[in-house]
């Protein structure tokens, strides 16, 4: 009598459960990463100095509106000005501990400024300046950002605070950031980015007219001009002998 083949099942293997992201979770990068990835679309969360920073739902009066007026402000700055990149929203990896996710950054090409776009099309290392749209000074925007922001050496740092209605723009100097004074006429000049010119009082009242004029005036500036020839000194390829 033949005895029948006995076929055994193999049970499926039972896959990971990924946890969802939590305020106050501590997290190295990587589990970070996988964490986010696995959320659903639309939420934003960061990674500053090891713990995890979930954003609460936003207005429109209080975050969208202000929020697009300023990357309308960088982003017509980056139009006119060939060589420097921007982002808006883009994860930033700092470094294992710290990865942030700027409101809008500006930096330089890789091989002259401090980050460069890695294999997984995440930008690494220091944007040369970080913008963000926080509610007030309350914020960890002004705390625990700021200060991975300035350990990692991102040069410029400018904060609308739209409840307090002021905005503090941050130039690190010998390691600290110090408060960059506007000119007599009350206009932002950048330090880093020449004709980036930021009239503060229109961009909070929401005078976007006024506030790309007075940016049309900076990229009318002598120093931007030059600042664009440099940058194209620069990036050009060397000369054959």
């Amino acid at each position: 009598m033949a005895t029948a083949d006995v076929v055994l099942e193999e049970k499926p293997t039972p896959q990971r459960l990924v946890p969802p992201l939590q305020s106050g979770d501590n997290l190295t990068r990587a589990e970070f990463e996988r964490r986010y990835a696995a959320m659903p679309p639309g939420r934003k969360a960061e990674l500053i100095d090891g713990v995890v920073y979930m954003s609460s739902p936003v207005t429109h009066a209080y975050h969208g509106r202000p929020d697009s007026n300023m990357g309308t402000w960088l982003g017509v700055y980056r139009a006119w000005t060939p060589g420097v990149d921007g982002g808006d929203n883009s994860t930033v990896r700092l470094d294992e501990d710290n990865e942030p996710q700027p409101d809008g950054l500006l930096r330089l090409p890789s091989g002259l400024g401090q980050s460069r776009i890695d294999q997984d099309g995440y930008l690494e290392g220091a944007p040369e300046l970080a913008a963000e749209t926080a509610a007030s000074s309350a914020s960890y925007d002004l705390h625990q950002k700021l200060d991975a922001y300035r350990q990692h050496h991102v040069r410029e740092y400018v904060v609308w605070r739209v409840y307090d209605r002021e905005i503090d723009w941050f130039v690190l100097r010998e390691g600290e950031y110090q408060r960059l004074q506007p000119n007599a006429a009350g206009i932002y000049q950048s330090t880093v980015f020449p004709g980036l010119w930021l009239d503060a009082a229109a961009m909070i009242r929401g005078d976007l007219a006024r506030v790309l004029q007075v940016l049309q005036e900076g990229l009318a500036s002598p120093e931007h001009t030059a600042f664009v020839a440099d940058l194209q000194r620069k990036a050009a390829p060397p000369s054959q002998p």
